[in-house]
């Protein structure tokens, strides 16, 4: 393209009236659903992020808390949008939507896993965004990200109101003190009620035990798809101005005590990796400020200082960092050159002849309630496909992923070779395991049981229990609850939706045994129509007995060899097969599903005799049923207490 191609222009940033260049392409390109703003690239010299000058009155730290679809990340995306993040509109189509759902899983999934950071401009004020994951089983990282906020978003859709994970991750908030600024998402849907659902929050922070202050909140009515918002439901501006208004006028500035050097105290709640500069820690100035190069320790209650020297300082602007030379209280900060930098440790100052102050309390975290044991591949068929195949190395991987994810344990067990590895919940622990079949290791997955604990002033055994919410059509009702019933749980309530569409709304009250593999139970007998909410309610009494996982035997490979379709034709009359031709398997390897009580071998690598004789049925073939597919998470739940689970890098096997 010739230099005539574009034009060069003059503007002023929003931050600082400072003259800077600014390049517009003439090309013109589709504008996406969501508007966005012009923008132009700044100087870092009259930037004033880069100059480390923004003040703490100038700073917001929010984060946006909501229940699983209700459209978070998709109103941040809008956000970001309309905040000159992006060149023209053509970066932004670039970009795709649901920018900040990065990883591959959660775009697969349609869900935030990991709690991530940026900043966005406005008005001469700085906001800092900590996108959270709705899932009550990545509940570790909204606990993490909360300790830099100042102030939440709670995201509800306008037609479904206050759910079970909006309660849960409401309750952390407001544990914290924190002002409230309610979004009422997906205004623009037919059926959107965003009356009822401003007084279902309202109720909702009643029984929470909300103050006065948080109860007295904010509301903003919005589409984070359309990119519109307003204070009315039927007043509606074109972009996100109210809302960017409401987050600075309702949402207050970071409390400081101190910007002194000495003061430094600097909670670290996030940890990333960098190629060049290795491990960094994320985290929020609490009191004091901090310079590039500046001697520091990370200092935690009853245990010794790692000291270091800070080699360099970020602060987040827009979806990347910028260097810094320095940062002050209120501000969040990216930091490298302190590689033994952990979750929790505080950072303060370790200048010559300076007392540094007291490192302020870790993080808490609240237990985890379902265990997997994770080791490695002893099948028949291992090692033909993946990299990392040892114990070693699957020892190395598991405790590398403790340094990010808080909410995870790692433990030795009896066996070398295996590793108790427990978590907030069967999805938590899933989601582990695929991220380590896409980097190649080979592992041997054990069922995911409880966590039993034993209440210290009753000496009685306690297991975890769920609360667990089904929207179903009212003809499914009765299959839902027998399903409920013999898995020993207790119905809290039911009635009709208020939303007028014909379907019921169950809540049950069941052990987190009893949960495990009924997911696809609940699907099966609704026929892909419930809508399951399921979030951790406590610690009780132990019911007596086991509890029913399945009801159907498991189809079992009668020996080693290869798949074939005339082995297939007779083995599908028995049951639901998981297998095709041309597959390998070995003995008592399950090939599919029983169609009765208890397992049964089956030979399904048996071959056709070849005779020269012609038979009389030739011309007649047998259609063979198409498989199931099964994914990792439906394995979990489909293997019974002595069974396993074999994932490699392109399969998953059970046996």
């Amino acid at each position: 393209m010739t230099s005539s191609s574009w034009k060069y222009v003059a503007a002023f940033t929003l931050a600082a009236a400072a003259t800077v260049q600014c390049f517009v392409s003439p090309v013109t390109r589709t504008a996406s659903r969501v508007p966005v703003m012009p923008v132009c690239m700044a100087d870092a010299v009259a930037d004033p992020i880069a100059a480390g000058a923004i003040s703490g009155d100038n700073i917001r730290n929010i984060g946006v808390i909501a229940h699983v679809d209700h459209g978070k990340t998709t109103l941040v995306d809008a956000l970001i949008r309309q905040s000159n993040v992006f060149r023209d509109a053509a970066q932004a189509d670039e970009a795709g939507e649901r920018v900040m759902d990065s990883e591959d899983q959660e775009r697969e999934r349609g869900i935030t896993i990991l709690a991530k950071n940026l900043a966005v401009m406005r008005d001469g004020i700085k906001i800092n965004i900590m996108d959270t994951p709705g899932h009550a089983d990545f509940g570790g990282e909204v606990e993490r990200v909360l300790n830099m906020c100042d102030g939440v978003l709670l995201v509800v859709d306008s037609v479904e109101g206050p759910k079970p994970q909006t309660r849960f991750v409401l309750d952390k908030a407001l544990r914290r003190g924190m002002k409230v600024v309610v979004v009422v998402n997906k205004i623009d849907r037919p059926a959107a009620r965003p009356d009822y659902v401003v007084d279902k929050v309202f109720d909702l922070m009643m029984e929470l035990g909300a103050s006065d202050e948080q109860i007295d909140f904010t509301t903003v009515f919005a589409s984070g798809l359309q990119g519109i918002s307003g204070m009315n439901p039927d007043e509606l501006t074109e972009d996100m101005k109210p809302l960017f208004d409401a987050i600075v006028s309702a949402i207050d500035p970071p409390k400081v005590e101190s910007t002194e050097s000495k003061d430094l105290q600097c909670l670290v709640s996030n940890i990333d990796y960098d190629q060049f500069k290795g491990k960094m820690g994320i985290a929020r100035i609490t009191n004091g400020s901090v310079k590039a190069n500046q001697p520091v320790a990370l200092s935690r209650p009853g245990k010794d200082k790692k000291t270091g020297r800070l080699t360099s300082l970020f602060v987040f602007d827009n979806l990347g960092k910028k260097e810094v030379e320095m940062a002050s209280a209120g501000e969040i900060i990216q930091f490298s050159g302190l590689d033994g930098v952990e979750i929790g440790d505080t950072l303060v100052t370790n200048e010559g002849g300076v007392e540094p102050a007291e490192p302020l309390p870790p993080i808490a975290v609240e237990q985890p309630t379902v265990r997997m044991t994770l080791g490695v591949n002893k099948s028949p068929l291992a090692g033909r496909e993946g990299k990392f195949l040892t114990s070693r190395m699957i020892r190395d991987r598991l405790f590398k992923e403790l340094d990010r994810n808080v909410a995870l344990r790692v433990e030795e067990t009896d066996s070398a070779d295996k590793y108790a590895v427990s978590g907030r919940g069967q999805l938590h622990l899933t989601v582990l395991i695929e991220t380590m079949r896409r980097e190649g290791f080979e592992l041997e997955v054990g069922p995911p049981v409880v966590i039993y604990r034993t209440n210290e002033e009753t000496g009685k055994v306690e297991e975890p229990f769920e609360m667990v919410e089904v929207r179903v059509p009212e003809e499914y009702s009765g299959s839902v609850i027998d399903l409920f019933n013999t898995r020993n749980g207790e119905l809290q309530d039911m009635g009709l939706d208020d939303g007028g569409e014909s379907m019921s709304v169950i809540k049950y009250l069941i052990p987190t045994r009893g949960m495990l593999g009924l997911r696809s139970s609940l699907l099966t007998a609704t026929r892909g129509t419930a809508i399951i909410d399921a979030v951790f309610d406590s610690y009780r009494e132990k019911i007596p007995g086991d509890i029913q996982s399945r009801d159907k035997g498991s189809l079992l490979a009668f020996e080693d060899g290869t798949i074939t379709s005339f082995g297939l034709e007779n083995a599908q009359d028995r049951g639901k097969l998981f297998v095709k031709a041309g597959d390998e398997t070995y003995k008592n390897m399950i090939v599919g599903i029983h169609q009765r009580p208890g397992d049964l071998a089956v030979n399904v690598c048996k071959t056709k005799q070849l005779t020269n004789m012609r038979s009389a049925t030739k011309g007649i073939t047998v259609g063979i049923t198409a498989p199931i597919d099964m994914s990792l998470d439906a394995c979990v739940e489909y293997i019974a207490t002595d069974e396993i689970l074999e994932v490699t890098p392109t399969k998953f096997r059970m046996a």
